[in-house]
This record gives structure tokens, sequence and C-alpha cells, in this order.
């Protein structure tokens, strides 16, 4: 029999009435207020016509300089600002093309084109030109476009495997989020979808059958067939959902096992649900970490990497970290430092690339390289508050 460390944590995170309204942080749920708001410049209008298609606006160093960007070169989101980086592993950021306001994540297809979530819209990046080429707008309202964790518009995003179609959560402060589908060769919007609260990741099945949606605030996963649009939601939840918006203990982001198909979702370096999609079924394995985890990836052999962002209570719990957990179960910490988000690895898969943005307080303007035979860290600048990132 498995045995965890414990048996709930929703204690912890409850607090009562109105100090709820003023403590809730991070994971917990915001109001996305004026707070947020606060120096945001512009606003999303809904659209269904066609992208506005936009001359190309590099910024930061030259965009001509570097503009063949060698194998192993890094693009992440700014979420600090609004602009994508390019970073050279060995030296840091090269160039920065402007994309939206808030860039959450994104995702590269087989053409060289990254796709950007931001709070406005879908941008397209030529990554050999470094050229913004378009900025579609979300048919959702999801109010102004404004900065800050719990802003309106795109947070996770996907391409299905034949490139044809982008798929892209977009939150709605205060309310569910859609899944939005995004045709790659007209550039427009063709469908939305229902999803949860604050869709955090979204993720394909390997065939492109079903598209995954990881709800933060609602403890679900969306399952959406790719050819209906028809959504099913499955509960993810192994420590309950008596916390509600306040709970630290929701999904944030899941992997796609090779294997299987099966989902993978990280909580807090104690378990791991695995979630049968067809069946809505979830199987809890015991982890190691012992942190509050956010960004996951899997290899094509399923290996699984996952960031650990810190403790919620520093008493019991232990630091940022990345685990690297083989298809056994078997499980390497590599402590880091500060809080992080997101992680990639190299085509050798000899190095892991950890984005220091996080979506709480405690984000720094860089990443932290880590050797993975050795355990060696570096940090490296890079960005303004990189949070999603990719390897070209």
């Amino acid at each position: 029999m498995t045995k965890f460390r414990r048996a709930s944590r929703s204690a912890r995170v409850l607090v009562p009435g109105a100090v709820a309204v003023a403590l809730l942080a991070g994971c917990a749920q915001g109001s996305g207020g004026a707070a947020e708001a606060s120096g945001a410049p512009g606003s999303a209008s809904p659209s269904t016509g066609p992208a506005v298609t936009v001359p190309p606006t590099p910024s930061g160093a030259s965009a001509a300089a570097d503009a063949s960007a060698a194998p192993g070169t890094l693009l992440v989101t700014d979420f600090g600002s609004d602009t994508v980086t390019f970073v050279d592993p060995a030296r840091g950021a090269t160039g920065s093309v402007e994309v939206g306001t808030a860039p959450y994540g994104l995702v590269l297809g087989a053409d060289g084109r990254a796709w950007v979530a931001t709070a406005e819209g879908v941008a397209v990046v030529d990554t050999a030109t470094r050229e913004r080429l378009a900025l579609v707008p979300y048919r959702t309202d999801s109010g102004p476009a404004t900065t800050g964790e719990y802003r309106g518009g795109g947070m996770g995003i996907a391409l299905a495997p034949d490139g044809r179609r982008v798929y892209v959560g977009v939150n709605v402060p205060g309310g569910n989020g859609t899944l939005e589908v995004l045709d790659t060769a007209t550039l427009r919007f063709t469908d939305t979808v229902p999803v949860g609260r604050r869709p955090f990741d979204v993720d394909v099945s390997r065939d492109g059958a079903e598209v995954y949606v990881t709800n933060h605030d609602s403890f679900d996963v969306t399952v959406v067939a790719a050819g209906s649009l028809s959504p099913r939601r499955v509960e993810v939840a192994p420590y309950g959902t008596e916390g509600g918006l306040g709970s630290w203990l929701k999904p944030h982001y899941a992997a796609v096992r090779p294997s299987d198909g099966k989902l993978l979702l990280p909580f807090e370096g104690e378990r791991l649900a695995v979630v049968d999609p067809r069946t809505g079924r979830t199987t809890i394995e015991p982890m190691t970490a012992n942190t509050h985890q956010h960004g996951t990836t899997v290899t094509s052999d399923g290996t699984l990497l996952t960031v650990g962002t810190g403790p919620i209570d520093p008493d019991v719990d232990e630091g940022p970290s990345l685990t690297v957990r083989t298809p056994g179960g078997a499980e390497r910490v590599y402590p880091l430092e500060g809080p992080h988000e997101s992680v990639a690895l190299s085509e050798d898969g000899r190095t892991a690339y950890v984005t220091g943005g996080f979506t709480r307080d405690g984000y720094w303007d860089g990443l932290t390289v880590v050797d993975l035979a050795s355990g060696d860290t570096r940090r490296l600048a890079a960005g303004s508050r990189p949070l999603g990132i990719v390897v070209l």
C-alpha cells in the first residue's frame, strides 16, 4: 500500500471570509480587478473577422542580428512585458520581438512559426526572420488586456500534430474559460468550446483526436473531441476540493504519456495523478520533492520533468526544485534557487532549461540551466519574467 505524507492539506489554505479576499494569492483565485490592471495598455476586442496582420515589430537587440538562430536557441515568453525573447544558452538574450500584452504559453511548429498566447490574442512569430506576422484577436470577451497573474486572455496553448489547428485556453476572470480553435492556414479562430476556470495548460493526444485543457480553479481537465469539439469534464482533485478557490491544491500543468496516452499531473511533490482520459479514472502514484509544483513536460521515452516552485508552508515543505522522474517512477530532485515556472529539455536530453518567471511574486528575469548528469546549475539572465519556453 502506498503511504503518503499527509492525508490532506486543504485545511492549511482555508481562511475566513473577508480575510480570504485579501490573502488569496498565487494559485488561489484572484479578483482580476483594478490593481492587477494597473499600467496595462490596450484592450482586447472579441472578433470573428480575419487576423490583424501587422508589420514586423522587433525590439531590444537587433532582430537582424542572429536572425538565423542556431539549433538549441531558446525562445521564452516575457510575461512581465509584451515580447518574446531569443536566448543563446551560453551567452543569454540575443533579441526580442513584440507580440502582445503579457504573453503566457507558446508552442513551436515544424515550419518554424511560434504561436504565442497573449492577453490580446494569439501572436504568430517567424522565428527565422524574428518578425511578428500576425496577432489574431480572441472571439471570447475576456475583458481589457491587462497584466498580472489573473489577467484575462490566452494561457495554455497547443498545436495539432498535423499543424492545421492551434488550440488556446482563454481565461475569463471571474468565470469559466473557453478553448478557442485557430486555423493556421487562414489565421482565423473558427470555434470556441466551454471549459473550466483558468485554463493553465492545453495538450493534444498524439493522434490529434483529443484536446486536454487543464483548468486550475475548477479542479478538472476538459477532454475535447477534436472532430466534434464536444467537451467532457474529468475532475482531478487528489486532495479533494474543500478549499475551493482558496486552495493551493489544484491542477496546473499536464503531460501526455507517450506509452498509453494517459495524462500526468503532478501535485505538491507528493502525488502524481495519472488520468485515463477515456474512462475519467485517476490513479495516484507517490512523488518525493515535497514542494508546490507547476510546469511539466515529458520526453518520448516517458521521462517526466516537473518544476517545483517552492513551499506552501516553509515549516514542512521543501524549496524550489526540478524533479526528473523515470518511466518506472524513480526520481532525482535538483534544488533550484528561487521560484520557477516552466521547463524545456535540450535535444540531446542532457540539459534542462527552467524559466524563472513564475506566475506569482518572487520571480526573476532569467533561466536556470541544469546539467542533468552532474546536477550543476547556473543562472542565465534572459527576458522579462520569462514564463513559457521552447527550444528552436
